[in-house]
Formats: structure tokens, sequence, C-alpha cells
């Protein structure tokens, strides 16, 4: 199964995609599923004006990116909170690739306060329905994200580690429920 993180802060130094690359590895390690991440820093999407609804009808420059989100069987969203709700560079690369029919959709919400993103978890579950995706009940809200994972990625709050267990072995579950051709061979 081809697992796509979608690290949705546009923030130079986000803390938020600390998150993403940790659960690269968890997911890596645990699973033979292929995992990569896409960071909307790394696309410089323009504000939508065309929906991309298959490869060959993408610009050049976002052949590449187009490949991937057609390619994938499964999203986690990790995002932080503005305002309320998801990261507008999330919502604008969504908005360019919106229909994801019968994918599991897994929310991963971060901030440095107190809440963890819970706002922007609440609009991501209106989202993805919208997306013709499947959301997964079980969320990661993670709250104080800068003092639970270090700049690369690694958990550093041990406390922290049975939240995201339980959000990844659902998440697999829908997954792997979802597309149950892709029997999954487990390390």
């Amino acid at each position: 199964m081809n697992i796509e993180i979608i690290s949705g802060s546009p923030r130079k130094d986000s803390v938020t995609n600390r998150l993403a690359l940790f659960l690269k590895h968890y997911l890596s390690a645990k699973t033979s599923h292929k995992v990569n991440i896409i960071d909307v820093r790394d696309w410089n999407l323009p504000l939508l004006q065309q929906v991309y609804r298959n490869v060959e009808h993408t610009p050049d420059a976002f052949k590449p990116l187009a490949e991937r989100m057609f390619a994938a069987d499964a999203f986690i969203l990790v995002t932080p909170e503005y305002n309320g709700s998801y990261s507008p560079a999330m919502q604008n690369l969504l908005d360019h690739f919106p229909k994801q029919s019968h994918k599991a959709f897994g929310i991963a919400t971060a901030s440095v306060g107190a809440l963890g993103g819970i706002r922007a978890s609440q609009q991501l579950l209106l989202l993805i329905p919208a997306l013709f995706g499947v959301a997964s009940p079980h969320m990661l809200v993670t709250p104080f994200v800068d003092k639970k994972f270090n700049e690369k990625g690694e958990l550093e709050d041990a406390s922290f580690e049975k939240s995201v267990e339980t959000f990844v072995n659902e998440f697999l579950w829908l997954s792997e429920t979802l597309h149950p051709e892709l029997d999954p061979v487990y390390n």
C-alpha cells in the first residue's frame, strides 16, 4: 500500500513537520507499506485556477506530485492549527487534487499550545468526505509538539507513545479494510 503523509505547514522552521517525520519513520518500521511525505513547502502550487483530475492533464511542474497523489492508497494529514482550522497551504494542495474516492485519511494535528490543534481536526472531519475519502475516527491531536518531538522527528515524550500507537493501528486497520487486495506483510 502507498501511504502519503501530507505535511501541511508552510513555515520554514515548522514544528508540525516533526510529527510528520516521526509518523513516516514509525509507519515504515511497523509495516511493509510504502510511506512518504508530501511537504507543502516543496511545491509552489498557485492559488487554485485548475483542478488536476489526472496526471496527463497536470502541468509538467506538478506531474510528480500528481503521480503521488493519484497513486496513494491512503493519506495522513498533518497540520498545525491556523485560526481554528487546518493550514491554507494544505487546503490549496487538496483543492488541486480533490477526488480521493475510497481512500483512508488519518488526521494528525499539532500545536505548541495545550489544545494541540483540536479545532483543525474538526475542520478536517468536514473536508475529508468532500474529497470522497474516509476519515479514521481515531485522530492524533498533539499538544506541545515542540516538547514531544525534536527537530529530527524523534519522540522525546514517552507518555505520548500510546496515543501514537492507537492512532496508527486504527488508521492501518481502516486503510487495509478499504484495500483488502493490498495484503500487508508485517515485520
